[in-house]
């Protein structure tokens, strides 16, 4: 019999309806078009999704926007194709057209509007041939396979449900559990692009399943789909004092911020029927341009529809993927060795730990390393402040973002952000191999910090001895890393002030008076909790008890930790307060 063919209403397009959250000067989150956003940018403070990912893959999907339209035309909408241009006038061009927009304080509302417009067809949620970002053939494989439709919760990712297992307490409740509209399916959606687990998707087609086709790929020298690509590392983004300026700083157009793109730009949204991938877990080659890497296809997922302005569901199978080896094309990550490989010149995403702060990890982020690659973004904003410094008043700031995930990454655990603040002339003020920029005085006063919190450690370890605590090795750990997280816990918020107080033209003896300010701030928490310790443990600890014929007592505890202070703040000598 001839199956009867119903032919899909294009249906809620992207472009016209409100679909991506964001955060308003009076703080009341909002829910605008995607032609909107761009046109209000300035207006907004930032964007406001259900999670930090979220607003990540969000950002990453408006920045393809605008890499696809501004390396084509200028500020006026004038054609001036940046990849045709010769490498002695292409640097300039950027730069001035870059600053060009952001003299404009907001984005120029025509050549925006004339690309999204090219593009209207491929933006519709819901289309017979190319629904936005999905393919439209995963239900009928699957249900030739006999695979079953995954429930919108499973979708949302403030749930993050196991179809095996209910989440005791979700956010939602309910009939709303079960429902997502359109306007959060498709912010979802684009989030599940770019952070969704590596829990085994249906094969099809006789087809390996993943765990298996992940062994072959192994054995071939490559990975796997695995993690969805921003699922593998940690994110790192730059963030200006509203959405514009934000989307400005994030806008990498030179690659490290001193190369030029190898290929010219090109979106999902751009590619033709046979550009796309036919098959899942697809290898392909890097991509060499942002816009392809910013919306690259990580799943094959199709939305079903359930009434006017709802899914009930989605249809999903693993999709492309590149080796992430020296995929430097990505902008927004620290890179490190991969241990793994045996090859000390393969670098590797660096993911986030989510018990260490931002400001600890300010080496890897913001200095170069033999032994890792600080991020192109960082490189970017680098390049920024030094040439734009005397005509724009940027200020530095830059947000992590990661997401921690179970058992073999197949269930998401965790979604944490954090962010920080400086002066951009510390940034712009970096010299190669130079000791005296204040990034390296500042690397260097984290480090003092890091062995701060080891003798704070053992200190308060000794302390707990000194009350009868057990000396069983693994105990013993346990209790030198709760000492050294009391003690960064403390140092955090004072630490994060007096970084954003620094004036980076402060040089010679003004920096050292400034460095010597935090030492004794550092020194003073130290001390404080040393005190707060001993009281906390009482009159046995006081006294003490003898081990191994050595006594130990809370008392000889901290005169050991002060000497050790004294050791590695020699300036602060004789102010034990």
């Amino acid at each position: 019999m001839r199956k009867e063919l119903r032919m899909i209403k294009p249906e809620f397009n992207l472009l016209d309806e409100p679909w991506i959250r964001v955060r308003t000067r009076d703080c009341r989150v909002e829910e605008v078009s995607l032609k909107d956003v761009f046109v209000h940018a300035q207006e907004y403070e930032d964007l406001a999704g259900e999670t930090a990912a979220q607003d990540v893959a969000m950002l990453r999907l408006l920045l393809a926007v605008l890499h696809c339209t501004f390396s084509r035309v200028d500020e006026n909408g004038e054609e001036n194709l940046l990849f045709d241009l010769e490498d002695d006038e292409l640097e300039d061009e950027v730069f001035r057209r870059w600053k060009a927009l952001y003299d404009l304080g907001h984005f120029p509302e025509e050549p925006i509007q004339d690309y999204l417009e090219q593009w209207r067809e491929r933006f519709w949620l819901f289309h017979e041939e190319r629904p936005f970002w999905q393919v439209k053939d995963v239900k009928e494989v699957l249900q030739a396979n006999e695979k079953k439709l995954y429930p919108s919760c499973k979708l949302n990712g403030e749930l993050s449900q196991s179809s095996n297992k209910i989440r005791l307490f979700p956010v939602r409740s309910g009939v709303s559990r079960d429902s997502l509209t359109f306007a959060e399916a498709s912010r979802w959606m684009v989030y599940l692009n770019a952070f969704d687990d590596s829990a085994v998707k249906p094969a099809v087609r006789g087809e390996k399943t993943e765990e298996q086709d992940n062994d072959t790929k192994k054995k071939k020298g490559s990975k796997g789909p695995g993690l969805a690509w921003l699922g593998k590392m940690g994110v790192v983004s730059a963030t200006g004092r509203n959405l514009f300026e934000t989307l400005l700083l994030n806008l990498t157009l030179l690659k490290d911020g001193d190369e030029f793109w190898k290929e010219e730009n090109k979106a999902i949204w751009e590619k033709t029927d046979n550009e796309l991938s036919k098959e899942e877990r697809q290898l392909y080659p890097l991509p060499e341009n942002q816009a392809e890497l910013l919306t690259w296809q990580s799943r094959r997922l199709l939305l079903e529809r359930g009434d006017s302005s709802h899914i009930k569901g989605y249809w999903v199978l693993s999709g492309d993927y590149f080796n992430p080896e020296n995929a430097f094309t990505e902008q927004m990550t620290v890179w490190k060795i991969d241990s793994q490989s045996g090859k000390k010149k393969w670098m590797i995403p660096k993911t986030h730990e989510p018990d260490r702060q931002m400001w600890r990890e300010f080496g890897s982020i913001f200095c170069e390393n033999e032994d890792g690659h600080m991020p192109g973004l960082v490189r970017w904003n680098q390049l920024l402040y030094r040439k734009l410094k005397s005509t724009t008043d940027l200020k530095c700031r830059f947000k992590i973002v990661s997401v921690q995930y179970g058992d073999q990454n197949a269930t998401v655990k965790d979604t944490f952000s954090d962010s920080l603040a400086f002066s951009s002339g510390i940034l712009s003020g970096t010299e190669e191999r130079s000791q005296i920029a204040w990034i390296h005085r500042i690397k260097e006063e984290i480090k003092k910090c890091e062995i701060l919190t080891e003798t704070f450690g053992l200190f308060f370890y000794n302390v707990a001895l000194s009350g009868g605590y057990s000396t069983d090795k693994d105990q013993r750990k346990a209790v030198v890393d709760a000492g050294r997280e009391t003690c960064y816990a403390s140092l955090d918020v004072p630490f994060r002030r007096w970084l954003n107080s620094i004036d980076s033209n402060c040089l010679g003896e003004a920096m050292e008076e400034k460095v010597l300010e935090w030492q004794k701030i550092a020194k003073q928490i130290a001390l404080d909790l040393g005190k707060e310790t001993i009281r906390d443990a009482g009159m046995k600890a006081l006294t003490g008890k003898e081990l191994d014929k050595k006594h130990y007592a809370s008392p000889i505890a901290f005169e050991v930790m002060v000497k050790e202070i004294n050791k590695l703040y020699p300036a602060l000598r004789g102010r034990n307060s």
